[in-house]
């Protein structure tokens, strides 16, 4: 039941204290008025939604002119991919010319089988100094078990990273190794570290697979690869695995010296 009252009917009936609960009369609302700013905002936003018509201005004829060179022109980059030359060593490495680690040792009390001397070549975080720091002392106590102490021809030659080109530190890689090889003549070049292997051998395989067998340089002194004392302050489990390398380059010199 719906009660249709006009204004004057419900007055009479709020005197009564009768309240009549049914919703008043339905009043059509007025249109909604943007307040200026809205009204702003919703035509920018229109307006930036709105593809933007690009004019186009007509070209002016002009005389044909030579192109104009830059002052400078770019070089082309290299690929990302490109193949490095095989033997050559790491942009910035130096080779230092090789000292004597033990020059104090007996000459005539050194065990035979040793032969007639070893180069070692890593790279060192203090090059001029390879037995100083903590990778230095762990370097000298590995030769100290192999008795190259007791050897006055155990030098060590050690890469550094530096501008590159000649300097009065170092020379690079590759001539400075063929001539230690020259003058040494050393009985097994000792190789210590991914990066002094790549120098040495001019090989980029891995150094698992550089450590698995013996190696030949050029001139046809043998070569045996191992890890850096660096690397080994870092991965102690990896030392029983560089002690077998080192025996193997013992026994490596113990054949070649054999009557």
């Amino acid at each position: 039941m719906s009660l249709s009252l006009d204004a004057r009917q419900r007055a009479m009936l709020q005197e009564m204290g009768v309240t009549v609960w049914a919703p008043p009369p339905a009043r059509p609302l007025p249109p909604p008025v943007a307040a200026p700013a809205q009204a702003e905002a919703e035509a920018a936003i229109a307006s930036a939604a709105a593809p933007t018509p690009v004019l186009h201005a007509q070209p002016t004829p002009a005389a044909p002119s030579a192109p104009r060179q830059p002052a400078h022109a770019a070089a082309p980059a290299a690929p990302a991919s490109e193949p490095r030359t095989a033997g050559a060593a790491p942009t910035g490495l130096l080779l230092r010319a090789p000292v004597a680690l033990y020059p104090q040792a007996d000459p005539q009390a050194v065990p035979p089988e040793l032969g007639a001397g070893w180069l070692v070549v890593l790279e060192s975080p203090t090059p001029a100094e390879p037995l100083a720091g903590d990778s230095g002392r762990l370097l000298d106590n590995m030769l100290r078990a192999m008795r190259l102490h007791r050897h006055p021809r155990t030098f060590v030659a050690t890469l550094n990273r530096h501008a590159p080109g000649l300097t009065a530190e170092g020379l690079e890689p590759a001539a400075g190794l063929q001539q230690a090889l020259q003058t040494l003549r050393p009985s097994l070049v000792l190789v210590l570290g991914l990066g002094a292997a790549r120098v040495v051998l001019g090989s980029r395989e891995p150094l698992g697979r550089l450590r698995a067998t013996a190696h030949h340089l050029p001139d046809g002194t043998p070569a045996v690869v191992s890890y850096d004392p660096a690397y080994l302050l870092r991965a102690p489990d990896a030392k029983a695995a560089a002690w077998a390398d080192l025996c193997r380059a013992l026994a490596l010199v113990r054949r070649s010296t054999a009557p």
